[in-house]
């Protein structure tokens, strides 16, 4: 810590955001005990309502930042209809913090049916099995459509339902924030104009 009592770090020197986010999801692995993957999705419906929710990150390169959902859901319904997203990383050990603003577009079926066959068995039949965020009128109705898809899929692999898949946010703004003492906070923003176009930075007030 400096005189100031601002805080130093060499993320303040990166100029390229995805391998700066990588260094800290390590040690965010290293250092959470739940969930280090996990994170705030905002997303706006129809009437320009935000919504928020936590989901866990799945993938991440120089393309963006990807999860997998019921393109049904809410959250997925919102997503396609203004095909935009930001995300919130917290990792509260580390006091950091990271945002993600941009576009969104779909994975590829490559990708979804990689992704999908990777999941626990339980996990792909309860994809078939939940009609994500629609109203269930028992516990019992959800356990039966279960054992159902169970039956059905006793043997062999479970193919992956087609309104499953995943979004990649492809990011405008990356924002880095680390805690600071007297809350004077490190904040430095990446930017760019589009999701192909060069990166700038900036430093933020705290």
């Amino acid at each position: 810590m400096s005189e100031t009592g601002l805080t130093t770090g060499d993320f303040t020197e990166e100029n390229e955001p995805f391998s700066l986010f990588g260094t800290w999801l390590k040690e965010a692995e290293a250092s959470e005990i739940n969930d280090p993957t996990a994170v705030a999705l905002a997303t706006v419906d129809a009437d320009g309502l935000p919504d928020v929710r936590m989901v866990l990150l799945k993938d991440f390169d120089q393309r963006g930042f990807v999860f997998y959902t019921n393109f049904e859901s809410r959250k997925g319904q919102e997503i396609l209809g203004s095909m935009k997203a930001a995300m919130c990383f917290h990792w509260k050990t580390l006091r950091r913090q990271v945002r993600v603003r941009g576009p969104v577009e779909i994975v590829s079926n490559e990708e979804a049916d990689e992704y999908f066959k990777s999941r626990a068995r339980g996990s792909r039949i309860g994809a078939w099995a939940s009609k994500q965020s629609r109203p269930l009128e028992s516990r019992f109705a959800l356990e039966k459509a279960v054992a159902e898809y169970t039956a059905r899929y006793v043997i062999g692999e479970i193919p992956r339902p087609d309104y499953w898949s995943g979004f990649r946010i492809k990011p405008t703004s990356i924002e880095f924030w680390k805690d600071g003492a007297f809350r004077l906070h490190d904040r430095i923003e990446f930017r760019r104009e589009t999701p192909d176009g060069n990166w700038s930075k900036v430093r933020m007030y705290p």
